[in-house]
């Protein structure tokens, strides 16, 4: 089987990440995946396997969640640490007609509670130091069963006490039908579980297949994503069905992510924006991790034009570019934009692309006050496509509180140019009085002032604007410079430093801006 052949038949039959790993095998078996950690399920199956092994290890957890009781139509919640073995599991649990639930690690216990009762009774696939941070949630009441992902823990079934199940025949669950549910970041409390189906998962192929045309040759796909995230399921199809071989990595210290680079020599790059501002520093490396670098790509968050810049001009390649895009998990890619190496550092970081042709998502925007939406006076930003996501899960009411017919509001607001560029401002309820954009002040300040790692610009306690600072190492950031630096903003307040390991973050790293902002009207910290 043809890449070609198989991507058209997902378009056909929908993206079902079951059947996906057999699929790539018959593309390519002989396709190199690389990890750089350890799986919990297979620990001896070391860090480098072959799509053939991949699709052999699926096959084999599909006939043990079988064995365990899962059948067809269930929700199986997976929540156990970070590891790749998190997107096998789902791949298994949707082979047998399972539903998987996807769910970060880095939530905790009274989340992931509320969550289970959300689902009502799913299987919990999950591991012992979960298990150890669960250990006051009633489980018995919450879940139809326990499964150990690895390890054992009283009352519950180990999926290593099952090896050697028979396999099972696969299960193909409607096009139209939840086939994966994730979750949303929870900036603004517990998070909304997302309901993708086989035909929205393949039509978010569309615009990325498009960008990864952009590179011929069969060439490393580095991805750093969490596994559990829905722009797993389009990264990981693409780059397999490319024949591409991929390095997936969990661990984003820059010195593990540059001896990686260093080691493989990736020709595309996708990773967490807040992971790429952590790699800036690797661009004076001597081993020049991001030399064969021909395409970079992040979604998520925003992104500041500095982090661009830097990382291209690390690379050696001709051309390399750094290809935003603007989408959420609702509506999957929505926009995107290239930035190039002699331009990225002069760009507006609020343009956030363009409405990209032929199948994808069509953009609007919508006066909030019976205006026009203009650069003074934005409206809310809405998506149409039939790549955006069926419901929330068990929350009905509130996903149709966004739906207009064939229309999304994603809860950011901005404008759109003459030339039909989307400019993205802030979220709704992130907004400020007397600030037109918090993100364009970031975006500004940051460009200025090489010394701070990250700058969110929240609201104080009187609606004032406040820079809460980061700094490189945490060191004490100079006055005049901020001063200097923040000159065209007069609105903002003094600067609040932190350290950066204090910023609340959701799985994806994003910034918790509400929940900063009311840690900072409770203690206003230490003053710049």
């Amino acid at each position: 089987m043809k890449g070609s052949t198989a991507y058209k038949s997902i378009q056909k039959r929908g993206l079902h990440i079951g059947l996906l790993p057999e699929m790539a095998a018959a593309v390519n078996g002989s396709t190199p995946i690389t990890l750089d950690h350890d799986l919990d399920i297979f620990p001896g199956a070391g860090r480098h396997l072959t799509v053939a092994e991949y699709a052999e290890h699926v096959d084999d957890l599909a006939g043990r969640l079988w064995a365990a009781g899962v059948r067809p139509d269930e929700r199986v919640v997976l929540y156990k640490r970070a590891n790749a073995d998190l997107w096998m599991l789902a791949a298994a649990a949707s082979r047998i007609g399972a539903v998987p639930v996807n769910l970060s690690p880095a939530l905790d216990a009274a989340t992931v509670a509320a969550l289970l009762k959300r689902v009502d009774h799913p299987t919990l696939v999950t591991d012992e130091p979960k298990l150890g941070l669960l250990k006051e949630v009633p489980l018995a009441d919450l879940t139809a069963r326990v499964i150990t992902a690895s390890g054992e823990w009283p009352g519950t079934q180990s999926l290593a006490a099952l090896a050697g199940s028979p396999r099972v025949a696969p299960v193909v669950r409607p096009i139209d039908e939840a086939a994966v549910i994730t979750h949303t970041s929870g900036t603004t409390g517990i998070p909304k579980l997302v309901v993708h189906t086989p035909r929205t998962q393949g039509r978010r192929l569309i615009p990325q297949r498009r960008l990864l045309s952009l590179i011929r040759k069969r060439e490393t796909a580095a991805i750093h994503i969490p596994f559990v995230h829905s722009r797993m399921v389009a990264a990981m199809t693409l780059a397999l069905l490319k024949e591409w071989p991929v390095l997936l990595l969990r661990e984003s210290d820059p010195a593990d992510v540059a001896e990686q680079f260093a080691r493989h020599r990736p020709a595309f790059v996708e990773a967490l924006p807040n992971s790429l501002m952590e790699w800036e520093e690797l661009a004076e490396d001597p081993r020049r991790p991001f030399a064969s670098v021909k395409v970079f790509s992040s979604t998520f968050d925003a992104i500041h034009p500095r982090t661009m810049s830097r990382l291209l001009k690390a690379s050696d390649r001709r051309g390399a570019l750094f290809f935003q895009i603007y989408g959420q998990s609702e509506v999957g890619p929505a926009v995107g934009r290239a930035y190039f190496r002699n331009s990225a550092h002069k760009a507006n970081g609020r343009c956030v692309g363009w409405a990209m042709p032929r199948g994808a998502a069509k953009i609007r925007v919508v006066g909030r006050n019976g205006k026009t939406p203009s650069e003074k006076n934005p409206g809310f930003i809405e998506v149409a496509w039939d790549g955006l996501a069926k419901t929330y899960f068990a929350e009905q009411d509130r996903y149709d509180t966004n739906r207009n017919g064939h229309w999304w509001r994603t809860g950011d607001v901005g404008y759109r140019t003459r030339l039909g560029c989307l400019h993205m401002l802030d979220r709704e309820v992130d907004m400020i009085p007397g600030v037109r954009s918090s993100l364009e002040v970031e975006d500004v300040v940051l460009s200025k002032l090489s010394e701070l790692s990250e700058l969110v610009v929240v609201q104080g306690p009187n609606s004032e604007p406040v820079p809460v600072i980061c700094t490189v190492d945490d060191k004490p950031l100079d006055a005049g410079r901020w001063r200097a630096a923040v000159a065209a903003f007069p609105q903002l307040a003094d600067p609040v430093q932190i350290p950066q390991a204090e910023l609340p973050r959701t799985a994806t790293l994003k910034v918790q801006r509400l929940a900063l902002a009311a840690r900072f009207a409770q203690r206003p910290g230490e003053r710049a």
